[in-house]
């Protein structure tokens, strides 16, 4: 359960990432980063509000704002550059928001309280209980995954997605205002990031390069499951959660090894990824 948990959470973040990359073929190596600004911001609206909900309701919004207003001002300028310039801007972003972190909340480690309402446990054994929160954060992602893909398939902004990860330059001599729909896909992947980061809150710890672990297993996610599909990015995502759950059980001193191993096997059979779009 706790795998399963963690995957969730993990296609949160990469299905951000793989939007990023697939769609506006972005290297964005600041999105762990946005994930870490979730979490400060869970602790620090659910302090200024006294209601944990309360404080995600508020920080979604501003996180997506903030996604338009990022784009906007920087990625806008990145999109026919090359990728090595791209990891220059973005990893010049985490240690821009990793200062600013520390300017605003130090350098210490921060916790987010459990809501009251999800503080309880569930019996599965006499002796094993599972966290209500933790089934909370997994109902939480699996509906924010079928909100995506209703998003994806049935809208006309998801069509148009689609059609841009497929052939970029049709969709824009067919009228389509590719700007505005890069800015809309940033500011969504930013969301996810941040939304993810929020809910971990109160199971993880808050501190500077939380972000860091988080961004290479996405980048792992985004690898395995294909490069701009959602449907490999849930997948893959499930495969790396369990992968890195069970290996730390089974196998705890070559834990870190399990999943690249896991990866490498994939790239072997697949090498464009389990779900690649053709």
């Amino acid at each position: 359960m706790n795998g399963i948990q963690y995957g969730f959470l993990l296609f949160l973040v990469a299905s951000g990432l793989t939007l990023i990359f697939g769609i506006m073929g972005i290297v964005n190596l600041a999105h762990g980063a946005f994930y870490m600004v979730g979490a400060y911001l869970a602790f620090w609206l659910a302090g200024a509000t006294g209601n944990f909900f309360l404080g995600v309701a508020i920080g979604v919004p501003i996180s997506v704002l903030l996604g338009l207003l990022l784009e906007r001002l920087g990625f806008v300028h990145l999109y026919h550059r090359d990728h090595l310039l791209q990891v220059l801007f973005t990893f010049g972003m985490i240690l821009v928001i990793g200062e600013l972190i520390t300017i605003l909340w130090g350098d210490d480690v921060h916790g987010v309280d459990v809501p009251a309402v999800l503080a309880g446990s569930i019996p599965l054994t006499d002796t094993q209980a599972y966290p209500v929160y933790r089934l909370f954060i997994s109902a939480a992602c699996i509906a924010t995954a079928l909100g995506l893909l209703a998003l994806i398939r049935y809208t006309r902004l998801g069509m148009m997605i689609r059609a841009s990860a497929s052939n970029r330059e049709m969709v824009e001599l067919m009228g389509v205002d590719v700007n505005r729909l890069f800015m809309a896909v940033f500011g969504l992947g930013v969301g996810l990031a941040v939304f993810a980061g929020m809910i971990a809150a109160p199971v993880n710890s808050v501190y500077p390069t939380m972000g860091d672990d988080i961004l290479i297993m996405s980048f792992v996610v985004v690898v395995v499951g294909g490069v701009g599909s959602i449907q490999g990015a849930f997948w893959g995502a499930m495969l790396i959660g369990l992968a890195d759950t069970f290996g730390a059980v089974f196998v705890p001193e070559a834990a870190g090894v399990v999943v690249y191993a896991l990866m490498a096997l994939v790239l072997v059979w697949r090498p464009s990824g389990l779900f690649a779009p053709r």
